[in-house]
């Protein structure tokens, strides 16, 4: 083993960037006037373009390593989240996408501000922030991880920030330089990059068993891998997907991100119309099925691979995911280069869309309306400028967290990975609640909204293992949170 990146790795890891900076260029647009333009691309986007900018930004290096890490330990269950998210969808676009449209929303948030009033809105906006800030920051600091454990060989403080400053730069000269536009179109090179390293992997991990693939598909029943569907109850946070919790919080999880949660709703407000925006959901969703089943198949080869190794996951004491335990340990040149600007293809097409989504809910939810009252006429462009702005404050705040999560995860135990795919339980089950409120009842006000919000998230702090020392599952956790949030709601009349 080649200890770092060789000259090829590099070769390839500079024709990539170099590809990056080139189609910034190219899609950067300097005459942007307005808002709408820089936030929902003026509702002109094709929907193959969304359906494949939505599948990008639902994909992230926690999910890149993530998915073959639980087929090496479990089986194939995983892939019930991407089949189940079709109901999630269903849901999304009869009852919230024809709401968007109908009030030509440029934030997801704007639908509580026509049913309350703007401080309902306002209030969902700072929640969203807030968890998009913990959540986003702590999975840009797993993406750095895993890229200084590559390029660097350390996991020092200095390699780590510089990864995390090369993966913000990554992301910000699309959102920056053009809007949601540049990043849907930026979103597409990301996803062949990320599926290309994807494909690569698999193909030599293939050969590199030196079995045929009906051995393969006989051992890997015998180890009982190709289950694909648990009908076990279990209300643990063991990290495994049975049906009950498929059909609970991980659909109550969709719902929330693709219909209330502004990093990918966003994508679909840019479609030209209601059709359109759920046809590239829909589209985004069947996707993604076969791309989980790439990386879990991955993970089921990277267990035959080592049956019959006695393995250490550990890196300089950092644990580490199998597949980046492979990626250290056994890539040969070029490859080991290949694969890894995959892995920083899924962190910047996470990244540079949240970039984007905060940016617009602070300008639409939270800035404008207080400019607005303070001087009614104010021309868009100073608008677009703010926005601008904002998603560099957001840049430097997902940079912050990401080297703050470094600096707490190196004095304990808890798994960092776990905390950043189930944080946003804490927004998502007050906005879930909220939200069901404001749509299928004529109940709560916005006086409630932040209770509501903050009651959700603390019951979810309260199910943690660190507060009361309670073992319940993200899924019940969110279901749990999301009916508090709810009965919040309802304790006045609007």
């Amino acid at each position: 083993m080649q200890a770092g990146f060789s000259f090829y790795d590099w070769l390839i890891f500079g024709c990539y960037f170099a590809l990056l900076i080139s189609a910034s260029v190219f899609l950067a647009n300097k005459n942007m006037k307005t808002s709408r333009e820089f936030f929902v691309a003026s509702n002109t986007m094709p929907i193959y373009a969304v359906a494949l900018s939505l599948l990008a930004t639902a994909q992230s290096a926690a999910t890149f390593l993530g998915a073959p890490e639980f087929s090496y330990r479990y089986d194939l269950t995983l892939i019930g989240f991407s089949i189940t998210s079709l109901l999630s969808i269903y849901i999304v676009s009869k009852v919230l996408i024809p709401r968007f449209y109908e009030i030509n929303a440029l934030s997801v948030y704007e639908l509580l501000q026509k049913r309350y009033d703007e401080n309902a809105s306002k209030s969902a906006g700072i929640m969203f922030l807030v968890g998009r800030v913990f959540a986003s920051g702590a999975r840009l600091y797993i993406a750095a991880i895993a890229l200084s454990m590559i390029v660097f060989y350390d996991v020092s403080f200095s390699s780590v920030v510089l990864s995390v400053i090369i993966l913000i730069i990554g992301a910000l000269i699309f959102t920056y330089f053009g809007g949601v536009k540049s990043v849907i179109y930026s979103d597409i090179l990301q996803i062949v990059v990320y599926l290309g390293a994807g494909l690569a992997v698999l193909v030599y991990l293939y050969s590199s068993l030196g079995m045929d693939f009906s051995s393969i598909m006989i051992k890997l029943g015998e180890a009982e891998k190709l289950k694909f569907i648990d009908f076990e109850l279990s209300f643990s946070n063991e990290g495994k997907f049975n049906i009950f919790a498929l059909l609970g919080g991980y659909m109550l999880l969709n719902i929330a991100a693709f219909g209330l949660d502004q990093d990918l709703t966003q994508r679909v407000l840019s479609c030209k119309n209601e059709k359109q925006a759920n046809f590239s959901l829909y589209g985004a969703t069947l996707l993604s099925i076969p791309v989980s089943m790439l990386f879990l198949s991955i993970g089921l080869l990277l267990y035959l691979y080592y049956q019959e190794h006695n393995i250490s996951q550990k890196f300089e004491g950092e644990s580490v995911t199998i597949f980046m335990y492979y990626i250290l340990n056994e890539m040969p040149e070029g490859l080991k280069g290949f694969v890894t600007v995959g892995a920083i293809a899924a962190a910047l097409s996470s990244t540079n869309s949240v970039l984007g989504a905060m940016s617009s809910v602070a300008i639409e939810d939270i800035y404008k309306p207080y400019r607005l009252k303070k001087t009614p006429i104010t021309e868009e462009i100073h608008f677009v400028k703010m926005a601008k702005i904002m998603v560099l404050v957001f840049a430097v705040a997902l940079s912050v967290m990401a080297i703050l999560s470094y600096i707490v995860h190196s004095m304990s135990e808890v798994p960092l990975i776990s905390f950043a795919l189930g944080v946003m339980a804490y927004a998502y089950s007050g906005l879930l609640g909220v939200f069901a409120s404001a749509i299928f009842t004529k109940r709560g006000n916005s006086q409630l909204v932040p209770f509501a919000l903050i009651g959700g998230f603390l019951t979810v702090l309260s199910m943690q293992g660190y507060t009361f020392g309670l073992d319940v599952g993200f899924a019940w956790q969110l279901l749990i949170g999301t009916f508090v949030s709810f009965s919040i709601m309802q304790l006045k009349k609007d």
